[in-house]
C-alpha cells in the first residue's frame, strides 16, 4: 500500500471518493462539489489550499481518501487536523487502510506540533466506530455540532 498527497490531476478521482463516500453514508443528494470547486479549494493557484488530500493506493489502484484541514484550538492554544471525510473501497475494508490513513494523518499533526486531531462520525456507523475506538479515539458526546448552511447561511450575507 502505497499513501500520498494528492494533485492536481487527481480532482477526479478525489470526486469519485466523495460521491461513493456520500452514497455509502445516504448523502448523495446533498453532493455539490464539482471538480472545478475541488481544483480552486485544493489546489489554488495562489494562497493556501482549503483544505489537503491523502490518497491511497493498492498497486496502481486508488483504494481511499482523506480530506483534512487545519483547526485551532484555543484551549490548547494550538493548531489541529479536522479529518473532514476519510472513505475507503468497499473491497479494500477491514485490511489496514483506514488504519494507515488515520496513523499517517496522527503523525501528520505530531510532525506539525498540532494539539489533536477530531473528526465527526455519523451515529448509526458502528464497523467505523469501533474502528476508531479500537485506535483510542474518544466520542465527545457531550458535544453536539451546529451547523449553518445554505439559505440560512446566505440569509445572514
Amino acid at each position: 500500500m502505497n499513501l500520498r498527497p494528492a494533485r492536481p490531476e487527481d480532482v477526479p478521482l478525489i470526486l469519485g471518493f466523495i460521491r461513493a463516500l456520500a452514497d455509502y453514508e445516504k448523502l448523495s443528494h446533498e453532493v455539490e462539489a464539482t471538480e472545478e470547486r475541488l481544483r480552486r479549494t485544493l489546489f489554488p493557484p495562489e494562497g493556501r489550499p482549503a483544505a489537503e488530500c491523502l490518497l491511497a493506493f493498492v498497486g496502481e489502484e486508488a483504494v481511499g481518501f482523506a480530506i483534512y484541514f487545519t483547526t485551532y484550538s484555543t484551549f490548547l492554544a494550538k493548531p489541529g487536523l479536522y479529518l473532514e471525510d476519510i472513505f475507503v473501497s468497499p473491497a479494500h475494508r477491514a485490511k489496514g487502510v483506514g488504519k494507515a490513513i488515520i496513523l499517517r494523518l496522527a503523525k501528520l499533526a505530531n510532525e506539525r506540533g498540532y494539539g489533536r486531531m477530531e473528526w465527526s462520525v455519523l451515529d448509526w456507523n458502528e464497523p467505523a466506530i469501533r474502528f476508531y475506538e479500537s485506535l483510542g479515539a474518544r466520542r465527545m458526546t457531550e458535544w453536539t455540532i451546529c451547523r449553518l448552511s445554505g439559505e440560512a447561511l446566505r440569509r445572514h450575507a
